[in-house]
């Protein structure tokens, strides 16, 4: 697969060279947060994993501690969510949404639709080792009614592979037939169908859906449900349509309402760096007129700002 993140392996990479960097940047007085995030934006996470051990080898300290005990407030969690690998990271995000009163439904939303299969499966693995619980039984205790099937759906990251030509035609008219055709709706059609079938399958049948009702899947959706289920059924087909198009569209909400949504964005930027930040900004752009480089700009400041630009990569 064609690499369509900003953030690549850097290639002279030396672990125990960039250890020593960080050592001297948070060494004495004060401390050099330019050379920290410039130094971490500019590695992969998987390089990132490798200058942890080399830190740790050095000065027998863990650098996530260091790195926390050195900065604050946006920068730290920023560079603490840079420094964990992708799958705990997704799995703590999830973890924080879940635990405490109320359930953050938005980060459930976001992850649990854009994740592939095999990424969902290794989340679930995460979860149980570090948090120790079953990642499905604690979304379930969480959650209700055909918002909560669907998630356990989503979890299985079982979708069928490839289109089934035989499938389009039915498929369509079950959706038409389960919304917009019939008094009420019958929303278990919609999440098997939306949660089973392939990516390549269902913009097939969105496709069908739109010459038989002639509106957009998306609409009948809005007319037909409300909440939590509303929301992820629309996060499940932008997601099947363009994943990259469905981040920039949080993206945009994170910075253009009243005040910035940091952590949604922070999340976005830092899960999307090294998979397909490239697309995202040119969808941005041809979506908004404006590059997410300028937008970033405008909407935050300091060497947070600073670290997310250099993860945004560019302005276009």
């Amino acid at each position: 697969m064609e690499h369509r993140g900003s953030v690549k392996p850097f290639v002279n990479f030396n672990a125990k060279h960039d250890a020593e960097i960080l050592h001297k940047a948070m060494k004495g007085i004060g401390t050099d947060e330019d050379a920290i995030l410039m130094l971490l934006a500019a590695r992969s996470n998987d390089q990132r994993q490798q200058i942890k051990a080399a830190y740790k080898k050095a000065y027998g300290k863990d650098l996530v501690s260091a790195l926390k005990s050195e900065l604050g407030g946006l920068l730290e969690s920023l560079i603490v969510a840079l420094m964990t690998p992708p799958s705990l990271y997704d799995a703590s995000q999830l973890h924080k949404a879940l635990k405490g009163a109320g359930t953050d439904d938005d980060v459930l939303i976001e992850i649990l639709a854009s994740r592939s299969g095999e990424q969902i499966k290794d989340i679930i693995k995460v979860y149980k080792k570090e948090f120790g619980g079953k990642l499905e039984k604690d979304i379930s205790g969480d959650t209700s009614g055909h918002f909560q099937k669907l998630l356990v759906i989503l979890l299985q990251g079982s979708r069928e592979e490839g289109v089934d030509e035989a499938k389009i035609e039915k498929d369509a008219k079950d959706l038409y037939a389960a919304g917009e055709g019939k008094f009420g709706t019958d929303e278990e059609k919609f999440i098997t169908i939306l949660g089973n079938r392939s990516a390549e399958h269902l913009r097939e049948v969105f496709d069908a859906y739109k010459k038989i009702s002639g509106s957009d899947i998306e609409d009948s959706i809005e007319g037909e449900t409300t909440g939590n289920l509303e929301n992820l059924l629309l996060a499940v087909v932008k997601c099947t349509r363009s994943v990259p198009a469905f981040f920039v569209e949080g993206l945009y909400k994170s910075m253009r309402r009243a005040g910035t949504d940091d952590e949604t964005l922070m999340r976005i930027m830092v899960s999307r760096s090294e998979a397909d930040m490239l697309d995202i900004r040119a969808s941005f752009k041809k979506m908004y007129g404006a590059s997410l480089y300028s937008t970033i700009q405008e909407d935050t400041g300091g060497d947070y700002q600073k670290a997310l630009l250099y993860l945004c990569g560019g302005n276009d």
